[in-house]
């Protein structure tokens, strides 16, 4: 069967470029296909080294699968980036192998950007998915998610502004350069871009090194980010908008859902009439004070209370009249407290206290005196005057106990020993 001579212009067709290269580097010929892939002319590209369009960070790493291929070793798929004529990246994945009578290099150049990019997304969406779960606050949150777009779009300044529920005002959350230069000069700066861009009527804000988005829920506009690269540096393309308005979608997700995150987790932690911390909290509190006065050997109490006549308030003005009071109650409970104390709130009207590391009995006495004639003065409701007393009971470790249980239960056994010694 007679052999068949593909003429050059077939090469044309190929959607892969091939590229041949002498022993020094230097491109002696490439198809038409490399000016779609590189953005360079095929002239543009002839008589230059090879490893003067790969990605700084990838020289060292061809270059030493260069030498492999010189030695006779060919590569297959071998996958590095390249900086496009208009300055942007493209991923490549090569084929390559060494023809030692022509003595040149001989490969096929593939464009896989669009695969490394979606699974750079699909890397994205799992990575902040998982700083949602594990980041403590959002700031900590911001900062991982400042690293994941960095890897995507190179842009090593990251703002995050916004709004405040409560005072409506913007505040920026987050604001930080990789590089610790301080190009957007102020955080008042940072603010006013994103200012400038919550109120435009436009969704991004699009400048050659600033890229903006709106953070935008059910409810609206609630935030707004910002990248930027140093100025002189490489400008934000059309695919770097592309990108943010993906991974803007992605960070108003993880924002709201580390919103609600940590608003169930305040709901579970603090009583939601009074503000106080909750049962657990409290017991948890308990323990690491005991754990710690234990070693240190020191003494701390604990105070248990409810208000006696309670239910009557109830009963007569109803549960809303009751509720005012269990909110006075913990107001003024925590004025009479340390900083450092714990006021907590055990279910209906029964309040514990956790005076930590006290020096003598007598201190927490003062504070019982306190509290005491304080819940005694009347309280102002909506829709009457009432007076209640409160009933106190005090347990000091390790005197009354040397654990969580016995303490509690020796000052709640005071409290209604007080309670029985008014009936």
């Amino acid at each position: 069967m007679d052999s068949v001579i593909l003429p050059e212009s077939f090469m044309d067709l190929l959607l892969d470029a091939l590229c041949i290269v002498d022993r020094d580097g230097y491109i002696r010929y490439i198809s038409s296909s490399g000016h779609r892939i590189f953005g360079y002319q095929p002239d543009e590209m002839i008589g230059r080294a090879v490893l003067d369009f790969v990605h700084p960070d990838d020289q060292h790493r061809t270059a030493c699968a260069v030498e492999e291929i010189l030695q006779g070793d060919p590569k297959l798929n071998f996958e590095n980036r390249y900086v496009r004529k208009d300055g942007s990246t493209v991923h490549i994945m090569w084929s390559a192998r060494w023809s030692d009578d022509k003595q040149v290099r001989v490969g096929l150049a593939r464009d896989i950007t669009e695969r490394k990019q979606a699974e750079a997304r699909q890397s994205a969406i799992y990575a902040i998915s998982e700083a949602v779960h594990h980041a403590d606050n959002l700031s900590s949150l911001f900062a991982v998610i400042h690293d994941i777009v960095d890897g995507l779009l190179a842009t090593p300044i990251f703002t995050v502004a916004l709004v405040d529920p409560d005072s409506n005002t913007l505040d920026v959350h987050y604001n930080a350069d990789h590089l610790e230069e301080d190009v957007l000069d102020s955080k008042s700066a940072a603010s006013e871009l994103c200012v400038q861009l919550m109120q435009s009527e436009a969704t991004k804000l699009v400048r050659p090194d600033v890229l903006g988005i709106q953070l935008m829920s059910s409810e609206g506009v609630y935030g707004a980010v910002l990248l930027q690269r140093y100025p002189g540096g490489t400008h934000f393309s059309e695919h770097d908008e592309e990108l943010l308005d993906f991974v803007g979608v992605q960070i108003a997700a993880a924002v709201e859902r580390k919103r609600m995150l940590s608003q169930l987790e305040y709901m579970a932690s603090y009583d939601q009439l009074t503000g106080l911390p909750s049962r657990h909290i409290v017991l948890d509190r308990m323990q690491t004070a005991l754990s710690r006065v234990a070693r240190e050997q020191g003494i701390l109490a604990i105070l248990y209370l409810d208000l006696d006549k309670f239910k009557e308030v109830n009963d007569l003005y109803g549960h809303g009249a009751g509720d005012e009071v269990l909110v006075l109650v913990a107001n003024r409970m925590i004025e009479c407290v340390r900083a450092s104390d714990t006021v907590g709130r055990m279910g209906g009207d029964e309040f514990v206290v956790l005076l930590d590391t006290i020096k003598y009995p007598s201190d927490a006495v003062v504070i019982v005196e306190k509290i005491r004639t304080t819940l005694s003065e009347p309280y102002e409701l909506s829709v009457a005057t009432v007076n209640l007393i409160p009933s106190i009971g005090v347990a000091f470790y390790p005197d009354h106990g040397e654990d969580m249980e016995s303490l509690i239960s020796s000052a709640d056994s005071e409290m209604y020993a007080e309670k029985k010694s008014r009936s």
